[in-house]
């Protein structure tokens, strides 16, 4: 019988959920970095957005999730009711999003869409991979913000001899769909992967950052009992 792996716990996130709009029917906060959307099933990884919500609001239900290592927006349902409209809603593709992210090195083009379908990585649990064969339809537009030079003068750039300037491009990604891993897989495709990663970065891109510099910065919906058209923004904290 071969030894079991060690399940992974997640560090301890200190920093707290901010409730950015709250009704009767929904709310929407920002989920900081380093914090589950959901709790995990080894019991040290409770602590999740979903956990702390219900202390409050007990009748909560989560409409989509971020990755632990991604900050912003997310959008919860009070009932029941109020999920199945919303998640209609991101079904039929009505909802939109917009992240922020800083790239290791300058990106060419000013603006550009990035289409490589997404399946699972049977054989590296819980990657995901590119296959035009097995893989879901995925499409990520990508508009550039931002190209500038950051220092880097960290234990491993130390270490490898490396610290100095490093070409960073800051983009708005805009995903068409909404595949697992899709900002980072395709980050990765076109050479460029998200600083901070730990999954598809290169040792460099993902030692320049403490965290995975992704966020969800904007998000715009159609409210499930008024109608309105909610636009949530979240400016980058990078």
């Amino acid at each position: 019988m071969q030894p079991q792996a060690d399940p992974f716990i997640v560090p301890v996130c200190h920093d707290e959920i901010e409730i950015l709009y709250q009704d009767e029917a929904l709310i929407l906060i920002n989920k900081p970095s380093g914090l589950l959307s959901l709790s995990g099933k080894h019991p040290d990884n409770k602590d999740s957005v979903h956990f702390r919500l219900v202390q409050d609001f007990p009748s909560c239900t989560m409409i989509h999730r971020l990755d632990f290592g991604t900050s912003g927006i997310m959008l919860v349902a009070m009932n029941k009711q109020v999920n199945a409209q919303l998640c209609k809603q991101f079904s039929e593709r009505t909802v939109s999003k917009r992240y922020t992210a800083l790239l290791h090195g300058h990106l060419k083009m000013d603006e550009g869409l990035i289409d490589f379908a997404i399946a699972k990585d049977t054989e590296n649990f819980p990657l995901m991979k590119v296959c035009q064969q097995t893989g879901k339809p995925a499409v990520s537009k990508f508009k550039v913000l931002e190209r500038f030079v950051q220092t880097h003068n960290n234990a491993f750039f130390q270490e490898h001899k490396k610290a100095g300037d490093r070409a960073v491009t800051r983009v708005e990604f805009e995903p068409v769909s909404g595949r697992t891993h899709q900002l980072r897989l395709h980050s990765q495709q076109i050479k460029h992967p998200i600083l901070g990663c730990d999954l598809y970065a290169t040792d460099e891109a993902f030692f320049t950052s403490s965290r995975l510099l992704l966020h969800a910065s904007e998000l715009s919906f159609d409210h499930p009992i008024t109608g309105e058209r909610m636009n949530i923004i979240s400016p980058s904290p990078f």
